[in-house]
């Protein structure tokens, strides 16, 4: 039997799209690999609703955890572990079902990466280094003057990008925007009836943002963070930037009540599922969009079109 195309499977924050690869998978024998920039972190499992040792028990799991909070990670790295993690499901006979909120992975995944050099290590400890001591808006004062374009499309909140922009351009000579004109390889194909977005209604996923986050202070997600706390990293490093770890950092340290401290949180959940939506429907409009409240229903309809496929 032919082995499936991978599955794909999008969606916001809180929308349940976890849920579905689980079932699917359970179903199809197949293998759930994570598109979501933070639950590779492996400090933050509750926060980043990072799926647990029980769901884990039902199918393989993949690229969850693995990284450690000191460590940035890029979407180039995203894209080659992805690639051997599909690559490692099908080898063993699984179907892939890649999950996530993060659409610059699915982006990596499916339109492929500009071809940019490696970048040597000197150059990178080096802008990671200016982006710890002077900051974020230094560093877009600094590439600004340099690269004005690139520095036009960063905010000067976002060292990552930032720093990524100028050891782009040490390393080759070249502006990352002229690179990201060069066309990549892509690592999946994005075929009828694999590629899933799960979208509830608005207030439904406003619903589920917030309870969310309630389940995650009574799992214990404040000792969670405290714990990230005390490492010392660096604020500009991603895995400080999570949903959750500012308001919480403020609840640690005395500055807000627990109440405070949940609605902040609450508030920059909601914004962030509205910023993924915006995104999704942007560049994922001819993908298969589902609600979210049809699972038991439509699981059995994928399963059957998979089936039919192979």
């Amino acid at each position: 039997m032919t082995l499936p195309a991978p599955i794909l499977i999008a969606g916001p924050t809180a929308s349940g799209k976890s849920a579905l690869a689980l079932a699917l998978a359970e179903r199809v024998g197949g293998t759930v690999i994570n598109a979501d920039a933070m639950q590779v972190y492996r400090e933050l499992r509750i926060l980043t609703a990072r799926p647990d040792e029980a769901d884990e028990r039902r199918a393989p799991h993949r690229l969850y955890g693995h990284v450690p909070g000191r460590e940035p990670y890029s979407a180039a790295r995203y894209a080659a572990e992805a690639r051997a993690a599909i690559a490692a499901a099908e080898a063993a006979g699984s179907i892939p079902i890649v999950v996530g909120g993060t659409g610059l992975y699915f982006k990596a995944l499916t339109h492929g990466l500009s071809p940019i050099p490696p970048i040597p290590e000197a150059i990178r400890a080096h802008w990671r280094t200016r982006a710890s001591e002077e900051g974020a808006p230094r560093l877009h004062a600094v590439l600004e003057a340099r690269d004005p374009e690139m520095a036009a499309r960063l905010r000067p909140s976002d060292p990552q990008r930032l720093v990524r922009a100028l050891e782009v351009l040490d390393a080759t000579g070249t502006s990352l925007a002229r690179w990201q004109e060069r066309p990549g390889v892509p690592v999946v194909r994005v075929e009828e009836g694999r590629a899933i977005v799960v979208s509830p209604a608005r207030d439904e996923l406003r619903r589920r943002c917030d309870a969310r986050f309630d389940a995650m202070m009574e799992a214990g997600v404040v000792d969670e963070v405290r714990a990230l706390l005390a490492l010392g990293l660096s604020p500009e490093l991603p895995v400080m930037r999570a949903l959750g770890v500012r308001p919480l950092a403020g609840l640690v340290a005395g500055r807000l009540t627990a109440a405070e401290a949940a609605e902040a949180a609450k508030g920059e959940t909601r914004q962030y599922a509205k910023r993924q939506l915006t995104w999704l429907r942007r560049n994922m409009m001819s993908w298969r969009w589902t609600n979210g409240q049809e699972t038991e229903t439509f699981v059995p309809r994928l399963v059957d079109f998979i089936k039919s496929k192979a």
